[in-house]
């Protein structure tokens, strides 16, 4: 009797305990909604800032690509100037005057330099520097590297020595941006040899990959800076650098220029005792890579 007459008030406690679950969910369901809400307004910010940085970037690359291009006619003028006033066409220099034209001269090759490097940088950021891939022979790369250095190695104790390749080894890749990296490893190598050996060597590995080696006796790179040699506007803080100074875009752009070959750069060096810079690449540029730049 006391089963029967209990069962009725236990139905009264399961209903509120329905209730307050289905309470319960209506709370948390009305939470979630609030929250994706929340989530979708935080996507759409984000897009809408990635998308101001993106016009901003544009922007930045536009400016300097002007100014690059702005700044070259003037540099080019105060260059060919220099070089008549050297040559002493329209008379004798004095000492001092021909020490003054020499240093004015230098200057602007300096800035050449860098408006040279920040221009071909804001055009690799702005996707407007492609690739030109055909075939070529590696024997003639070097053939152009050793006339284009001979003229200006006038240090008598320093030597340039290449290793050509033994056999008719053929790239297909875009050897002129391949001759620029090459060119700035060999010219940072002669600045920063005082005396002894620059060597430039090229081995083809069994992945069919090309390695070009740049190795000098000279004043080598601290460890703690090596890490930072390929990032923009990193200089080595050495006497022999406060000498030659260079643009700190260099190297930077020798990564950025490696990987649009599809290859990737490496430094080595032991202080005192020197450096070794490196650059590997595909001997045949993956089809992915030209048709993307194409």
């Amino acid at each position: 009797m006391s089963l029967i007459e209990n069962a009725p008030s236990s139905r009264p406690g399961i209903a509120d305990r329905l209730a307050a679950a289905e309470s319960e969910l209506d709370a948390l369901r009305e939470e979630l909604e609030t929250t994706n809400r929340g989530v979708v307004a935080l996507y759409a910010e984000l897009d809408d800032q990635a998308e101001q940085l993106r016009h901003a970037s544009e922007l930045k690359s536009r400016f300097l690509s002007y100014i690059s291009h702005e700044f070259r006619t003037p540099l080019g003028a105060i260059k060919s100037l220099s070089g008549i006033l050297l040559s002493e066409m329209d008379g004798p220099l004095t000492q001092e005057q021909q020490k003054q034209v020499k240093f004015m001269r230098t200057s602007a090759d300096e800035l050449l330099e860098l408006v040279n490097d920040q221009l071909d940088l804001a055009k690799l950021e702005a996707g407007r520097l492609t690739v030109s891939p055909e075939w070529f022979e590696m024997v003639d790369l070097f053939a152009t590297l050793r006339g284009m250095f001979k003229p200006i190695l006038l240090n008598e104790d320093l030597n340039l020595t290449f290793e050509e390749p033994r056999g008719d080894v053929q790239l297909y890749s875009d050897d002129r941006k391949l001759s620029q990296i090459l060119r700035n490893f060999i010219s940072n190598a002669l600045k920063f040899t005082p005396h002894g050996e620059v060597r430039v060597r090229a081995t083809v590995n069994g992945d069919e990959t090309v390695t070009f080696t740049v190795t000098d006796t000279g004043i080598g790179i601290p460890a703690n800076a090596l890490e930072h040699i390929f990032d923009e506007f990193t200089q080595v803080d050495t006497p022999l650098q406060r000498r030659v100074r260079g643009t700190g875009l260099g190297l930077a752009l020798c990564r950025r220029l490696a990987r649009l070959l599809g290859g990737e750069v490496a430094a080595e060096s032991i202080v005192g005792e020197g450096s070794t810079f490196s650059v590997t690449i595909p001997m045949r540029i993956p089809v992915t890579l030209a048709t993307a730049q194409a």
